[in-house]
């Protein structure tokens, strides 16, 4: 065998193919959950984005009875799929056409062409595209497949038919070999904490076994759609920028930098190409390789910069957030946060904290509170000890002193909660660029920049829970005194009507009215404690 033949050039999608693990595909456990979470995040950032309340229904079939093979179909009433594009999107890997920045789910990124790819190894079967848009005449289905050495998409079938009535938006199937009994409990989980954050969502999941799991929209509010914006400086890719330069039509360097990121102008402009010793009308495609790694090296330590726009982003605000506890969990108290936005490698981004304690929410472990991961509205399932949201929350009376110097932990004992506890956060980073540990995307890593502000979040949500608790704690101290007081109401009642030669119910009256206008205790309450001592409970 010769050298070439041993080392031959592979197509993203043969790589993906091959290397399946690093998208999630692990096993079919992993694989059904993974395929549920990439056509349902493309779903919901289909309408989202769009300004469209979503309705989507997932219905996961067993198509076998001698293998484990599943057919998963997942519709949505987003803006659809322009026909054209349908066969890039769905199978062409690394599939792109724009240099920008926006807070996405997944929007047929890499995920969902892992997951064809992933079907066509195991069960061999091709995906099932039908897609409207609004406004078109039509409806078309394609079924195609991944053609994995040329990277290129195979379409098998295509057809379109005349609307009978307005209709728009995705449906997709796909048919993979999956462990549905095992994988069960991670999907039903998923789709929990998925309406948690999505509560102005319609969505219905009926299984294998014919059980169908449905949630109603409770708030119409959506959040803020994120808007296209250009890569910050901050966070310039060497390759990136090669891209762009052999891709733009930019007569000069200085053109090329103000039109093709944000936050630099002319002055700017002038000022980093100076510093980079590059002229400024110099041809883009002329510079050398040591040249655009000086320009990169520059941009990278630049210090003066205006910060990256948050436009790209979409927090969902403390009302969606309140609004999907409240539905799940209806606590005794919840509240949410969001901070103000932060910078991590020239990216903006958001950290909120909603929390929730009492009512249905679950007990904690005596380390750690329970707690609900998002990134870019994506629960996160898997890989829970290893992502900083769960290094901060644990309780620091648990953690060595080295650990606490750092920034681990947190004392809940100062806000007046004791693990285990009924309390629960949820945790949600935002961002056009987050560090995850793995291309699997279940846990965040551990940045100084993302490590502060997860900690600040979770304190100023814990302050509102201990102000509340406190408050309880009063009031029941408050109503303790307030019993003991009017248990003696009926014996003063007596003694006195006896020594003024007032009637008993009025003066008893008085006395409850007294206590009340004192305590502001329920009046109702203290007369039904009056009335059981007067006949003796």
């Amino acid at each position: 065998m010769s050298f070439e033949e041993r080392f031959k050039q592979i197509s993203p999608a043969e790589f993906i193919s091959k290397y399946r693990e690093i998208t999630g595909f692990v096993n079919p456990v992993r694989a059904i959950y993974q395929t549920i979470r990439e056509l349902v995040e493309n779903a919901l950032d289909a309408t989202e984005t769009h300004g469209i309340l979503p309705i989507i229904r997932i219905d996961i079939r067993k198509v076998n009875d001698e293998r484990d093979y599943y057919k998963i179909t997942v519709e949505d009433n987003g803006i659809g799929i322009p026909p054209n594009i349908v066969p890039e999107a769905f199978g062409r890997v690394l599939f792109s056409s724009k240099y920008v920045l926006r807070q996405t789910r997944g929007m047929y990124g890499l995920g969902v062409k892992a997951a064809v790819l992933y079907a066509q190894k195991t069960t061999g079967n091709p995906v099932e595209v039908v897609t409207s848009r609004p406004g078109l005449k039509f409806i078309y289905y394609f079924k195609l497949r991944i053609d994995e050495q040329k990277n290129e998409p195979v379409v098998l079938e295509k057809g379109a038919w005349r609307k009978n009535k307005e209709w728009h938006g995705t449906i997709v199937s796909l048919t993979i070999e999956g462990d549905w009994s095992r994988a069960k409990g991670k999907v039903l989980d998923y789709i929990r904490r998925t309406v948690i954050v999505a509560p102005y969502a319609e969505l219905t999941l009926v299984t294998p076994e014919n059980e169908v799991y449905h949630y109603e929209r409770v708030i119409e509010k959506m959040p803020k759609p994120p808007r296209e914006t250009k890569p910050h400086p901050l966070g310039v890719d060497l390759g990136v920028l090669k891209e762009i330069i052999e891709s733009s039509n930019y007569q000069t360097i200085r053109d090329l930098l103000i039109n093709s990121y944000q936050s630099i102008g002319g002055k700017t402009a002038d000022d980093i190409l100076e510093k980079s010793g590059i002229e400024a009308t110099r041809d883009p495609k002329s510079l050398s390789d040591e040249e655009i790694q000086r320009l990169v090296n520059v941009m990278r330590n630049y210090e003066k910069y205006r910060a990256p726009s948050t436009k790209a982003l979409s927090p969902l605000g403390p009302e969606i957030i309140i609004a999907g506890l409240k539905r799940m969990y209806n606590p005794e108290f919840v509240d949410a946060i969001s901070r103000k936005p932060s910078v991590y490698s020239g990216n903006p981004f958001i950290v909120e904290v909603g929390i929730a304690y009492g009512g249905n929410v679950p007990m904690s472990s005596e380390e750690s509170p329970e707690v609900l991961r998002y990134a870019n509205k994506i629960p996160l399932i898997y890989d829970e000890r290893n992502d900083v949201i769960v290094k901060v929350i644990r309780d620091s009376r648990k953690l060595s002193q080295k650990e606490r110097d750092e920034g681990y932990g947190i004392d809940w004992m100062n806000y007046y909660v004791k693990l285990p506890a009924p309390i629960l956060l949820l945790i949600h980073v935002c961002s056009t660029k987050i560090p995850f540990q793995s291309m699997g995307k279940e846990s965040i890593a551990d940045t100084p920049e993302f490590r502060r502000e997860i900690k600040l979040a979770v304190l100023e949500a814990a302050r509102k829970l201990k102000n509340y608790l406190s408050r309880k704690a009063r009031e029941e101290e408050l109503l303790k005194k307030t019993v003991s007081i009017a248990k003696y109401i009926p014996e003063v009642t007596r003694a006195l009507g006896i020594i003024s030669g007032y009637g008993e119910e009025e003066l008893r009256n008085k006395l409850i009215e007294t206590l009340v206008s004192r305590t502001n205790v329920n009046i109702d309450l203290v007369k039904k404690i009056v009335e059981n001592v007067e006949i003796g409970v």
